[in-house]
C-alpha cells in the first residue's frame, strides 16, 4: 500500500481566529535544525495531551514530557529534511464540542503549508493529544497517525462514538499500554476496530504490563514511533512488526504485543 493521503472525509475544525482578540496556537521553531541545504521531506506535529475541560494556558510541562520523543524523531529524519514541530496549543482542554485541540491541529497543519508547502504531515499524539490526532486526520496534508495511549469518550457514559471517516486515506497506528489507569487501553481497542473496517491501513500495539506514561518500554515505544512516522513520511519499508500488524486481520493486527527490545537491530 503506498502512504498518500486519501481525500478528506470529515467537515474541517472551525479554525482559531485570527483577530487579535485571542491567544494563537504556535509552531516555535523545529525541535532538531534541518541540515543546510535539504529540502524539506516531511513534517511530524507533535501533539502534548491536555485536560478535558480547561480554558487555561496549557502549562509547559505537558510539551516537556514530549521533548524527548520529538528530538528522536528530529534525528531520525534529520537527513531527509523531516521537521519536528511540538504544537503549542492556545488552551490546555479539549471543552467539549468545541474540541479546541482539533482547530489548533488544523492550524497548525496550514501553517506547515505556508512554511514548507505541498509535504506530508505526520500527526503524533499523546494522551488527549492522541485523541486530537485521530479526529483531525481528514486534513489534506496528513498522511499518518500515531497515536499513543489517547484518551478516548467511554460509551458507557453515553459519548457518542468517535468519528473514524477521517482516517481513511491515512497510515494509522495506536500503542496503548495494558495496565494504563488514566486512558482505557479498551476503549483505543474498539476505536481501532472500526477505523479498520475502514481503513485497513489501520493497526494498534500493546505494550503489556505499561501504564500511561510507558515508561517501562519507552526505548521500545520510540523505535516504533520512530519507525512508523519515518515509513510513512519517507516511504521507506516498515520494519517487519509493522508490516504484520497492518497486515493482519483483527483482532490479530489490532492487539499486536510490542516486543520487549523492539527497535534494537533497526537501523
Amino acid at each position: 500500500m503506498g502512504h498518500q493521503a486519501g481525500q478528506d472525509a470529515t467537515e474541517r475544525p472551525q479554525q482559531p481566529e485570527r483577530d487579535g482578540t485571542g491567544p494563537l496556537p504556535r509552531l516555535g521553531r523545529p525541535l532538531v535544525p534541518p541540515s543546510a541545504g535539504t529540502s524539506t521531506g516531511g513534517v511530524v506535529l507533535v501533539l502534548p495531551t491536555a485536560a478535558e475541560t480547561s480554558t487555561r494556558r496549557p502549562s509547559p510541562l505537558t510539551r516537556a514530557t514530549l521533548a524527548p520523543l520529538a528530538r528522536s524523531l528530529g534525528r531520525a529524519g534529520a537527513r531527509e529534511g523531516v521537521m519536528v514541530h511540538v504544537v503549542r496549543y492556545r488552551v490546555g482542554g479539549w471543552n467539549g464540542p468545541d474540541a479546541a485541540l482539533c482547530a489548533d491541529v488544523a492550524w497548525a497543519a496550514d501553517e506547515v503549508g505556508r512554511r514548507y508547502g505541498d509535504v506530508p504531515v505526520c500527526l503524533a499524539g499523546y494522551g488527549m493529544g492522541g485523541r486530537a490526532a485521530l479526529r483531525a486526520a481528514g486534513h489534506e496534508a496528513v498522511n499518518s497517525v500515531l497515536a499513543i495511549a489517547p484518551w478516548l469518550p467511554d460509551d458507557d457514559l453515553a459519548a457518542p462514538d468517535e468519528p473514524v471517516r477521517q482516517l481513511v486515506g491515512r497510515q494509522v497506528l495506536i500503542v496503548h499500554g495494558t495496565n494504563d489507569r488514566r486512558t482505557d487501553p479498551e476503549l483505543s481497542f474498539r476505536l481501532a476496530e472500526r477505523a479498520k473496517k475502514a481503513n485497513r491501513d489501520t493497526c494498534r500495539f500493546e505494550v503489556h504490563s505499561d501504564g500511561h506514561a510507558l515508561r517501562h518500554y519507552h526505548r521500545e515505544v520510540t523505535s516504533l514511533a520512530k519507525d512508523f512516522a519515518m515509513g510513512a513520511l519517507l516511504s521507506r519499508p516498515y520494519s517487519r512488526p509493522v508490516e504484520d500488524a497492518l497486515a493482519a486481520p483483527p483482532p490479530v493486527g489490532l492487539r499486536m504485543p510490542l516486543a520487549a527490545g523492539f527497535g534494537r537491530s533497526l537501523s
